[in-house]
């Protein structure tokens, strides 16, 4: 029987996407599903949520819980992550200690401060889980969507010997944004996307059948007045459009606060997020008390990690269209063992990713400098090293002062203080 577990399984979305997607995939049926997560009351209402999807699917998975790491972990083949311990609290902290100073990031999660202390918060909860797993499931699978995914990624990389893979769904969803614009089906169009984790780009848009479809999106750009100003800028100056939102590229760029829509930047875009995570546990609480039917049988979230481990367990040879994994020539202009995105192809042997070939030479350099920051910010947070990550802090191209900067990193450092156990603070 294949064990799955489900990390972080608490979450009204990731985990009730999880289980929706492992119930109604044919490949999983009759495999354990471990949830797992620290806040047991929730933990035990998505077990009952899960117990009712997998009767009302027919998907005969053996539904298991407990709160303790180590015996949800015992013998896994694949484990999925998403773990945020504070969340919306520690994200506004991110975001606004540093506007207070005069830095000006845009949403403040996976680049700039905000990035930065993120990453230090996520280190060593991550790093404990895949400790747990070279004790318990040392051949497993770690499929992570924890955020800031590349950084995480690397981190379990290189001071780790777990199989990892960093997921994300943001190049679909910029095909459901683009799609409409051009007229067509998002079905009918293929994409390779590449780079890194949210600052990424379609080196390739075409029809299914070998159309170029990048004359069609010219087209539709010139019609759609205000959209994704930021990624119509970067498609003028550098020849591919972004695979990701405003926001999220804008986080590793310099110039990107006045771009960037009011309402895609900031607290509107936070308090949004939050917003939406209230609204999705209301409807989880609606559906556990049956105030609202569940009606799930044959219906899919759109996330992709069950896919690629129903991939993995059948042989299916399928393609995914993002994977986070080392660089190992996927994009040879980019620095090796880097954690890039790619497509790539899952069948038994494994998480195959695609060689894309070269970036463009301005694409790729802003990319390697990020890629830059992100070992300095990995290496830092594993270490407990300030000084590094200070200096981290101050190459990030989104820093404009170091002075500002700096007084931002000793406010943060002393609010996160309780969840930065690596560092050695006086």
């Amino acid at each position: 029987m294949v064990k799955i577990v489900l990390v972080g399984a608490g979450s009204s979305v990731f985990g009730y996407n999880s289980v929706l997607d492992a119930v109604n995939i044919p490949a999983l049926h009759g495999s354990e599903l471990m949830l797992h997560d620290i806040d047991e009351q929730r933990l035990k209402a998505m077990t009952g949520l899960a117990d009712r999807m997998n009767l009302e699917a027919e998907a005969d998975l053996m539904i298991t819980q407990t709160i303790n790491q180590e015996e949800a972990l015992d013998e896994a083949d694949y484990v999925l992550m998403s773990i945020e311990v504070d969340r919306m609290n520690r994200w506004r902290m991110d975001w606004e200690i540093p506007f207070k100073h005069g830095i000006k990031q845009v949403i403040g999660e996976n680049g700039g401060p905000g990035g930065l202390f993120h990453t230090w918060r996520n280190i060593p909860p991550v790093l404990e889980i895949a400790y747990t797993m070279e004790e318990v499931c040392p051949d497993a699978w770690l499929l992570n969507y924890t955020n800031p995914v590349p950084r995480l990624c690397m981190a379990i990389d290189r001071y780790t010997s777990i199989k990892n893979v960093g997921l994300c769904h943001e190049v679909e969803h910029q095909l459901q944004r683009l799609a409409p614009m051009m007229g067509v089906p998002t079905a009918i169009i293929d994409a390779v996307s590449c780079g890194l984790n949210h600052f990424s780009w379609y080196k390739e848009l075409r029809l299914k059948d070998g159309t170029d479809a990048y004359p069609m999106l010219d087209e539709a750009l010139k019609k759609a007045k205000g959209f994704q100003p930021l990624c119509k800028a970067m498609y003028r100056q550098f020849g591919l459009y972004p695979s990701t939102d405003d926001n999220h590229l804008g986080e590793y760029l310099a110039y990107s606060w006045e771009v960037t829509p009011s309402e895609a930047r900031g607290f509107n875009w936070i308090d949004r997020m939050d917003e939406e995570g209230q609204a999705n546990w209301e409807r989880i609480n609606r559906l556990i008390t049956g105030k609202e039917p569940l009606n799930i049988k044959g219906k899919l979230s759109g996330e992709r990690a069950m896919h690629i481990i129903a991939g993995l367990i059948s042989n299916a040879n399928h393609l995914e269209l993002q994977v986070n994994l080392p660089n190992d020539g996927q994009i040879p202009n980019l620095i090796q063992d880097a954690i890039v995105e790619t497509p790539a192809i899952i069948n038994k042997g494994g998480i195959r990713p695609i060689q894309v070939g070269e970036m463009p030479e301005g694409l790729a350099a802003l990319c390697n400098i990020q890629i830059l920051v992100q070992s300095l910010v990995v290496e830092s947070g594993v270490s407990g090293d300030i000084e590094k990550g200070k200096q981290a802090l101050l190459v990030d191209p989104v820093v404009n002062d170091q002075e500002k900067a700096l007084a931002a990193f000793d406010e943060l450092m002393r609010l996160h203080q309780d969840m930065l156990p690596q560092f050695e603070v006086e």
